[in-house]
């Protein structure tokens, strides 16, 4: 067992070493709170709790960080709109991201640093730049001197001589290169008193490349062994943490950099003035959590992903079907503390396994869920309770432990509800078709419940999802 992983850094599929044994080091960029929590968002966080997950199943322990970008422009300019203080605005979206992360069933990351409490540690990293001659001040403004950094444009494989050549003139400000960025902003007129902090240069507030470096390096030291976040990082956020942190340290700031694609809405790029902006609570009022998460899973991480009408609906008629045949299941069998010893299990739970293994393709892996299914549908008809037990072990283990799709439970039907399958098995008896397709429907739309029939003429209730 060797997980590989594709690095965005040398663009190649590398095996998967971490620096301490079985310990790994995770850090994700999290989301600036001056909005809801869309789609895209929900892309990210689904892939790496995919990394997080496998990591734990192979048997890693794993230290996971995801940041909060609780002071920008954008949260300032909100927040004055809405006549709030900026952190009142920034606990309302940070609320809001943990309300739809816990619906898409995403394990909690071992802290989630904010900006506003790591001022200290930020401040302290800018003068460690600052002495080494790395940056420099204008008017109360620090900013990172790329020049001094001989590999910046390796991750985005973007070339600093080309960059220089593409810039337009007059953008300089009086920096050095119109490319040195920010590591420090001096206080602008008529700015929040709550969003400036004291520094040796004068009151302002930090840029956004210099917080996930500082952050990062705090809490899981100068060198993580896997970075990530949307391809949209990769330049210049991504790049510029390096830069800054590769500078300050003369250390390897990530082994294994890992990138999600774009999410587009039919076909098309996500945007407010397109009118095809989701946020997540938006979806969620019109689809189950378990099945936006299962369809964010259909595509290998590193795809794009284009989420439309057909293929949300796809993807729900897909996991109903799921959730009908494991409600059957364990209404024959309740056990699942079991060795598997089937040796065709055995095979597709490695198979299963493989696949995560191989830079946590979902995708792939979703394929052997789907052949699990057509397996446990088969062993209903013929199976033994020890085979059953083996079936619905690997069920769980697939679907709920490693791709963290939330397991259906089983309904107790109320009285109404039982009369009305009572009423529809009569007439299937009777064979009445109309009167129990009339049933069917009456309990499919009024009541919201799929309905499957097993072989000994019993039914089985199935919330729809």
């Amino acid at each position: 067992m060797t997980i590989k992983i594709h690095n965005t850094l040398s663009n190649k599929k590398e095996e998967f070493y971490p620096q301490r044994g079985n310990f790994v080091s995770m850090y994700v960029c999290g989301i600036t709170p001056y909005d809801e929590v869309h789609l895209g968002h929900a892309r990210v966080y689904v892939v790496f709790d995919i990394v997080k997950r496998h990591l734990l199943r192979r048997g890693y322990i794993v230290k996971h960080i995801q940041n909060f970008t609780d002071v920008d422009d954008k949260i300032v300019k909100r927040s004055q709109e809405k006549n709030m203080k900026p952190s009142e605005l920034a606990q309302i979206y940070i609320e809001d991201y943990f309300v739809q992360a816990g619906r898409l069933n995403i394990l909690k990351a071992e802290k989630y640093p904010c900006v506003t409490q790591m001022i200290p540690e930020i401040v302290n990293f800018i003068k460690e730049l600052v002495n080494k001659g790395l940056a420099y001040e204008i008017g109360g403004d620090i900013y990172f001197s790329v020049e001094k950094f001989k590999d910046y444009g390796k991750l985005s494989k973007r070339n600093l001589k080309d960059l220089r050549a593409g810039a337009r003139v007059g953008v300089c400000n009086g920096k050095n290169s119109a490319f040195d960025f920010a590591l420090w902003k001096k206080t602008k007129e008529n700015e929040p008193r709550e969003v400036t902090w004291e520094s040796p240069w004068g009151k302002g507030r930090p840029g956004w490349h210099i917080e996930c470096s500082a952050m990062s390096s705090e809490l899981l030291g100068d060198t993580i062994d896997i970075h990530g976040g949307g391809q949209d990082l990769i330049f210049p956020h991504h790049e510029n943490e390096i830069a800054q942190s590769e500078a300050k340290t003369g250390k390897k700031f990530v082994k294994y950099w890992i990138h999600n694609g774009f999410v587009t809405i039919n076909k098309e790029k996500m945007s407010k003035s397109l009118n095809n902006f989701f946020t997540l609570k938006a979806i969620f009022e019109k689809y189950n959590p378990r099945v936006v998460r299962y369809y964010l899973l259909t595509q290998h991480y590193s795809s794009p992903l284009d989420f439309s009408d057909a293929g949300i609906e796809s993807a729900r008629n897909t996991l109903q079907g799921m959730d009908g045949t494991y409600l059957r299941l364990i209404s024959s069998v309740k056990e699942s503390d079991v060795e598997i010893t089937d040796k065709d299990l055995s095979d597709l739970q490695g198979n299963f396994l493989s696949a995560l293994d191989d830079d946590f393709n979902s995708e792939k892996a979703l394929s052997y869920l789907h052949e699990l299914k057509g397996l446990i549908s088969k062993g209903l008809l013929t199976a033994g309770r020890e085979r059953l037990s083996q079936l619905k072990k690997l069920f769980e283990d697939f679907a709920g432990t490693s791709l963290g799709i939330l397991l259906p439970e089983e309904q107790n039907a109320d009285e109404s509800l039982q009369n009305l399958l009572k009423e529809r098995n009569d007439a299937r008896k009777n064979k009445n078709w109309a009167e129990s397709d009339r049933v069917r429907k009456l309990i499919i739309d009024e009541r919201g419940y799929k309905i499957f029939d097993n072989k000994d003429g019993s039914s089985l209730l199935v919330k729809k999802v």
